[in-house]
């Protein structure tokens, strides 16, 4: 299963086209079970709206799970550069969309990520890539912060490595307690963002700043 862009033919100013590819058996074999999901909620499955339903959902939950097939210590290896750099990174404001596991329902919001190289630096867009492989399973938010932690300290050996994720989840906004305005923040560090406060006070200053 796999998932790719390409430029639209024909000079179309619109965008690209979204290209998706699902293998065939899981397809039918999710499908399957969401009918029967289908019936055992009383829904009519044979009526013209929910046709294609079954389908359309066994194909978005491969999607929306699609970071098992993913290795996010080869995403940071694609980019991986020698540099003496050894000063802050961070980039912040990285948009997440995830599943919870306990009830499979979106928690979304922002992951904020900094390390301080220690001779390799990696792309920048390999950080958000990172954070989207691991956000694309079914997740905790708690897990989800410390497996990003850990794969770039692992891979890149920096000096330290800082994330803090911000999250609205839907199983505490749509059923639950139901409180519409409640977000989570989790953080995890290593080194000295973890040794040092003053290093971590001035991560925690530059991804609460907006720049003018």
């Amino acid at each position: 299963m796999n998932f790719e862009t390409k430029e639209p033919r024909n000079g179309d100013s619109n965008g690209y086209e979204k290209i998706e590819r699902f293998d065939d058996e899981s397809t039918i074999k999710l499908a399957n079970n969401y009918s029967e999901v289908l019936d055992l909620i009383g829904e009519d499955k044979d009526r013209e709206g929910l046709l294609k339903t079954p389908e359309r959902v066994a194909k978005a939950i491969q999607f929306l799970t699609n970071g098992y097939g993913v290795d996010p210590a080869e995403i940071l290896k694609s980019a991986m550069f020698k540099e003496e750099y050894q000063q802050m990174v961070i980039v912040k404001d990285i948009e997440i969309y995830s599943l919870c596991e306990h009830h499979m329902i979106p928690f979304f919001g922002k992951a904020h990520i900094a390390y301080i190289p220690n001779g390799y630096i990696t792309g920048l867009s390999k950080l958000a890539r990172v954070a989207e492989a691991f956000s694309r399973r079914l997740q905790v938010q708690e897990r989800l912060t410390v497996q990003i932690r850990d794969v770039i300290q692992e891979t890149l050996n920096p000096l330290g490595v800082a994330v803090v994720i911000e999250a609205k989840h839907l199983c505490m906004i749509m059923r639950g307690i139901q409180k519409q305005n409640s977000i989570t923040t989790t953080s995890a560090f290593t080194g000295e963002f973890l040794n040092k406060a003053t290093t971590r006070e001035e991560f925690i200053q530059l991804i609460s700043s907006k720049l003018s």
